[in-house]
């Protein structure tokens, strides 16, 4: 988007009481979103940052793991190029090369985070920042205190870890990117889309993983084909699914790593009685907003239970001159919301444009494994028990690559649509180019499109896409007032 000028409003008055107008604490993509878009309306803006601009995704999220699946997926490659003529040398895998260039990469992201927002003429910060009332920060590098008619907390949120022994020898997905050396066994706790994109690559790179999960299957919350689609996909991989059963103790081995019976790794107990070896530990049981020790109590902030502030439509607090924006809130944890509900937020209350609500319906998601899942609208499930008819249309296939290397994965396409309307409610797939597909797809859906559209449009062939263009006929059909009709069952499946 393109910065706003000056003049698109007038500038909120400067009341002398105040030295900014706004003041943003975290940054992150919604922070530094707002700040920015703030600024060129004509507010005086403090961002404060205690780390590193960018925040979770651009630091230590979502850039430097498609760097690392990137480099996952050669090894796919150099095994397929085989079979379509090419002869390769044996090719090896550097780990500190990896995380060199990963580290360049951030390096260079962070700069230009830091000169747009100089260029937007906002001051940055290199502090943790507290309230100390609802209109007063504080500076905890030097003890300056600000004064804000305006402040948005953006500071996202952090990992959870519950209370087991020697948790301290496990990492988080805040520091896996930064690992000294190579995980030959890595033991992952947890299955949601963070834990299985790092099984997913550190499988491809050449480590033994075993994941250990409470549930009894990975993605909760994803549909229920696509989430039997990767258990498949990662079992056939030679990944180690623990279901029902959870980590419970760590404890390291004495002795040198590189000795005699596994000196140095790490013993891993679970609840059912399992015992692994590890070189390392990935603990990934989810993110909680990261609100701790910021005096939102002083300012007499409203949290929910898991810390999460609370917030209206327009990500107003009940502070009337407090904003939320991004992970902190914990409504939808992905980062494209967070720059949008940070943008929102600025043109709200420095543009003067009321309208500028976020719409939370339909947002398409990716998890970046391989084959990767790309997501958008409601689950088989979630349709089923809100609409009286539902139609779901379902295809497996191989793509046209694997008739040359023999790969016997298949990939799944799904669309789940109303019964009687005939519209779209959701599109779930897990193949290559995944996350692609459903950022157009997810426009087709936001737009009204029917099962009848998608009929319309002429497919590409040959390619993964037009599966879902050349779907007829559905696969069953649930109809809640014909409780004992039939399921319409279709041979595409």
């Amino acid at each position: 988007m393109s910065r706003p000028t000056a003049d698109a409003s007038e500038p909120p008055p400067r009341d002398p009481e105040f030295d900014v107008d706004l003041f943003v604490i975290g940054g992150g993509s919604g922070g530094v979103r707002a700040a920015r878009v703030a600024a060129g309306y004509g507010a005086k803006v403090m961002l404060a940052e205690e780390y590193r601009l960018g925040g979770t995704c651009v630091i230590r999220g979502c850039v430097p793991k498609k760097l690392f699946v990137y480099a996952s997926r050669f090894r796919g490659a150099f095994d397929e190029a085989t079979a379509f003529g090419w002869h390769l040398p044996a090719p090896r895998f550097d780990w500190p090369s990896l995380v060199a260039a990963k580290d360049r990469e951030i390096a260079r992201l962070e700069r230009l985070y830091g000169e747009g927002q100089e260029r937007a003429g906002v001051e940055v910060v290199r502090s943790r920042a507290v309230l100390d009332d609802a209109h007063t920060v504080r500076l905890l590098q030097d003890g300056r205190r600000v004064r804000a008619r305006t402040i948005l907390i953006a500071t996202g949120a952090r990992p959870e870890l519950p209370p087991f022994d020697g948790i301290e020898l496990g990492i988080t997905s805040d520091d896996v990117f930064d690992m000294k050396t190579f995980p030959r066994k890595l033991v992952i706790g947890g299955a949601g889309y963070i834990a299985m994109e790092f099984a997913g690559l550190f499988a491809a790179l050449g480590s033994d993983v075993s994941v250990v999960c409470r549930g009894s299957n990975v993605l909760r919350g994803f549909d229920e084909d696509v989430r039997q689609a990767m258990t498949g996909s990662y079992t056939n991989r030679g990944i180690k699914l623990m279901f029902c059963d959870s980590i419970c103790r760590l404890e390291r081995r004495t002795g040198a790593v590189g000795g005699g019976d596994n000196a140095g790794r790490i013993d891993v107990t679970t609840e059912q009685g399992a015992r692994l070896v590890a070189d390392q530990v990935l603990l990934a049981f989810g993110r909680a907003p990261n609100t701790g020790s910021l005096g939102l109590d002083r300012a007499g902030v409203k949290t929910a239970a898991d810390g999460a502030i609370i917030v209206d439509a327009n990500s107003r607090t009940n502070i009337g001159n407090i904003y939320a924006v991004g992970d902190v809130s914990n409504q939808f944890n992905l980062t494209p919301v967070a720059i949008r509900e940070g943008h929102a937020f600025a043109e709200t209350v420095f543009g003067n444009n009321t309208a500028r609500q976020v719409d939370y319906s339909n947002i398409p998601t990716a998890v970046f494994s391989s084959p990767e899942i790309g997501t958008v609208g409601l689950t088989e499930l979630e349709a089923r028990a809100q609409y009286v008819a539902v139609d779901v249309y379902k295809v497996r296939f191989r793509p046209l690559k694997a008739a040359v290397t023999g790969d016997c994965e298949a990939s799944l396409l799904k669309v789940v649509a109303e019964g009687e309307s005939d519209r779209i409610l959701g599109i779930h797939i897990f193949a290559h180019e995944a996350s692609e597909m459903i950022q157009m797809l997810a426009i087709a859906i936001g737009s009204g499109a029917t099962m009848k559209d998608l009929m319309s449009v002429m497919a590409v062939h040959p390619t993964v896409g037009e599966e879902i263009v050349a779907m007829r006929t559905p696969t069953v059909r649930y109809n809640r007032r014909d409780a004992s009709a039939p399921l319409i069952s279709s041979a595409a499946v």
